[in-house]
């Protein structure tokens, strides 16, 4: 396992992550115009020569993957192909997705449909970057365990992004989740949260909150998972002087857990 962090999607966001003293950086991709980062990958590669740091995963959050027909979205297929192509030539291994679910459709034509999308990437990507999709419900249904016994048991080469805060601001077990669905996930994102009674109050720097950490690591460890841990930094009271400090107690926090230095 390998701690990483989310930063921007430029030299300076690189930079930061070997100013923290880390090595892997994520890239979340959401705006509609993705041209200033597939029209910049050698300056990419070469801050990233630069600072040894290597990008650990490409996501794309929120888009309408399917139109309100069930069609397929030509213009985000082709962003996420150009993104998959943006990954190839970084050398970076995963990409994120999701699928946005269509009302007045079936559940059925809906789970059909995102299985058609979901394997275009597939094959487009072919074996060169690995796709999975995210279990956070930001325009994506396909987040939690329903989904993954149907649409991930049949493409069986579709991984997840895990973050187990999603699954208890839901209400799931994410202990249960990952158990169970541990050999499925390539990427995991660290964001501590607080809930109480069913109400969420924050999202405090991991390590600091109502995650069992310590176990949740272990449970990887027994799948082998050798992907990046990336840190998500998510709250609005932990901002400015008060969020680089809780920051670097995650950073600390996780590299004890993984027994770095």
């Amino acid at each position: 396992m390998k701690l990483g962090i989310i930063t921007s999607h430029d030299r300076t966001g690189i930079k930061q992550v070997a100013d923290l003293g880390l090595k892997y950086a994520e890239f979340d991709v959401n705006g509609d115009d993705i041209s200033y980062l597939t029209g910049n990958e050698e300056g990419i590669k070469a801050a990233m020569g630069e600072f040894g740091v290597e990008i650990a995963a490409v996501g794309r959050w929120g888009r309408n993957r399917l139109n309100s027909d069930l069609t397929v979205n030509t213009k985000e297929q082709k962003d996420e192909f150009d993104l998959i192509d943006f990954c190839v030539n970084v050398g970076c291994p995963v990409y994120i997705t999701g699928i946005n679910y269509v009302n007045g459709f079936s559940y059925y034509s809906n789970v059909s449909a995102a299985i058609g999308y979901i394997k275009s990437l597939i094959a487009y990507a072919n074996g060169k970057v690995k796709i999975c999709t995210y279990n956070c419900e930001w325009n994506s249904y396909v987040d939690k365990p329903r989904e993954w016994d149907i649409i991930h048991d049949h493409i069986k080469e579709l991984g997840i992004k895990y973050d187990p805060s999603h699954a208890v601001n839901a209400g799931r077990d994410y202990m249960a989740e990952i158990v169970k669905y541990g050999n499925r996930v390539y990427h995991i994102h660290l964001k501590g949260t607080i809930n109480s009674n069913g109400i969420h109050l924050d999202d405090p720097p991991a390590g600091m909150d109502m995650i069992n950490w310590p176990a949740f690591v272990s449970v990887f460890r027994r799948f082998g998972y050798d992907g990046v841990l990336s840190i998500e930094p998510h709250s609005a009271t932990w901002t400015g002087e008060l969020g680089e400090k809780g920051l670097k107690y995650t950073i600390k926090y996780f590299k004890s857990l993984l027994f770095e230095e």
